[in-house]
């Protein structure tokens, strides 16, 4: 990750951070190698990051870290979780119904859902960018032309309410945050 990719994925964990409560147990699905639980830091319990991209760098300090791709339905028990973080990830994933359906089952009742997604555009920025060499602009080939627009159908159909909706990075990302009710 080149520096204009760090500097975008902290202001993308800023916004997100605020709406993970303390002591929250926490699965962040494309965890990438878990900035996102060191950006919290003691702020949550011991949790879980997923991706298929992980690498076990430095052996896991208080989380757990699997090199796993979101396909369904993940080996953890019901009710798991506080708060299931999708950062930059929704994009890339071709069901997102499924995504919302496992959401509910892991979910504890009153958890959330907190997901970060970029609009459209990004994608023509991101690519200029990286020509220029300074973003890497991770796995563009997975965004599937999904408009923002389209998430708050698909979570409350599998019955989540809509917390917050709101944009970031000068227009260019939404914050969403559903929650289990």
């Amino acid at each position: 990750m080149r520096a204009g990719d760090h500097f975008i994925q902290a202001w993308r964990m800023h916004a997100a951070a605020r709406w993970i409560p303390e002591d929250s147990r926490v699965l962040d699905i494309g965890c990438h190698q878990g900035e996102l639980f060191k950006w919290l830091g003691d702020r949550i319990t011991p949790s879980v990051g997923i991706d298929p991209l992980y690498k076990e760098t430095t052996p896991p300090d208080r989380h757990q870290f699997f090199p796993w791709t979101f396909h369904g339905r993940l080996p953890f028990p019901e009710s798991s979780f506080d708060v299931i973080a999708l950062l930059a990830t929704i994009e890339h994933m071709p069901d997102k119904s499924a995504v919302a359906k496992e959401s509910w089952r892991l979910l504890r009742p009153g958890g959330r859902v907190v997901i970060t997604f970029p609009s459209l555009l990004v994608d023509r920025i991101i690519s200029v960018l990286a020509s220029l060499h300074i973003v890497d602009g991770m796995s563009l080939e997975e965004h599937h032309g999904f408009s923002p627009n389209e998430l708050p159908d698909i979570f409350e159909r599998e019955g989540f309410g809509l917390k917050k909706w709101g944009k970031f990075q000068l227009g260019l990302n939404n914050l969403f945050v559903f929650e289990r009710v």
